[in-house]
């Protein structure tokens, strides 16, 4: 996290062209980042008000970079509206998972996440919550309580939470303990419309799990595009379900998603050629594929 604050400051004085404000997310893993977060945000929020004039948004004109990521908007839409930022935080549904993470106990994780939710509620930023290793741990195995994970939820809440992020990090969760995990939640009293699905991709299971939320009622998951990401204390964890595929499958069932989908494939082929990685995305590779088809380019 040693260049957070560089990025910060670029997504804050350089916000990247979009018709809607992006959301960005920054985690929290203890008070001191949350004090470097707050200097760079308070810092630019101050010189915003001594700048601010008269003369409506500008536009972005920066030259063209030649790695640029595809299908940037231009003219109108090219507008830079304020993004939007929210502060993360993240505790763990076992122990064993919280120490390894964030190398105290799930209680300790408590005590040091009520004054930074306070601080940062004082500063208007939204909190997202995220409940690592709910469906499965590396450490302990599958069972997970679910009656723990929902008392994590319940107590976050209390502190000033908005959003509680229940994240399947190992991906072992399954259709039947995903269901059984949401009811538990909502016998909690968790409402859904305060909670979000993370699912890792790492047994094939995420759109499953997806669909069985989705039918619960939660509107709103966690995903990275052509399937990135995975976490160094979840050994073999393999990325999020990816991006592509998730608006595919919420798109077929006749929800409107309000993506995309050639323009996010193009997105996720080249974030995967820039790093190197494999694109994991199904949908993005068929989409992709069918265009170049349609092209006449071949396969």
């Amino acid at each position: 996290m040693a260049n957070s604050s560089e990025i910060l400051k670029h997504v804050l004085s350089t916000p990247p062209r979009s018709a809607e404000p992006i959301v960005y997310q920054f985690l929290m893993p203890n008070e001191k980042g949350l004090d470097n977060f707050l200097n760079v945000y308070s810092a630019h929020a101050a010189a915003s008000a001594a700048s601010t004039t008269d003369n409506g948004p500008a536009l972005n004109t920066s030259s063209q970079d030649p790695n640029a990521m595809p299908s940037a908007p231009s003219g109108a839409a090219a507008m830079a509206p304020a993004p939007e930022i929210e502060v993360s935080i993240f505790t763990a549904a076992t122990e064993t998972f919280a120490r390894k993470n964030t190398n105290c106990s799930v209680a300790e994780s408590l005590q040091r996440f009520a004054p930074l939710i306070a601080r940062a509620r004082d500063h208007n930023l939204r909190v997202r919550a995220y409940i690592s290793v709910a469906l499965g741990c590396p450490y302990e195995g599958p069972d997970v309580d679910a009656h723990a994970v929902a008392a994590l939820a319940v107590s976050l809440l209390e502190m000033g939470a908005d959003v509680i992020s229940v994240a399947d990090t190992t991906g072992m969760g399954t259709a039947p303990r995903t269901r059984e995990l949401l009811k538990t939640l909502a016998a909690a009293g968790v409402d859904r419309q305060d909670l979000a699905l993370h699912f890792h991709d790492t047994y094939g299971q995420a759109l499953v799990n997806a669909l069985v939320g989705l039918e619960h009622g939660v509107r709103e998951f966690d995903a990275a595009v052509a399937g990135l990401g995975g976490c160094p204390y979840s050994p073999g964890a393999t990325g999020n379900v990816a991006t592509e595929d998730l608006v595919h499958l919420f798109e077929s069932l006749g929800l409107k998603t309000g993506v995309n989908i050639e323009k996010l494939a193009a997105v996720g082929k080249w974030i995967s050629e820039e790093i190197g990685r494999p694109n994991e995305s199904r949908a993005g590779k068929a989409t992709l594929s069918r265009i170049s088809r349609e092209k006449g380019e071949g396969c």
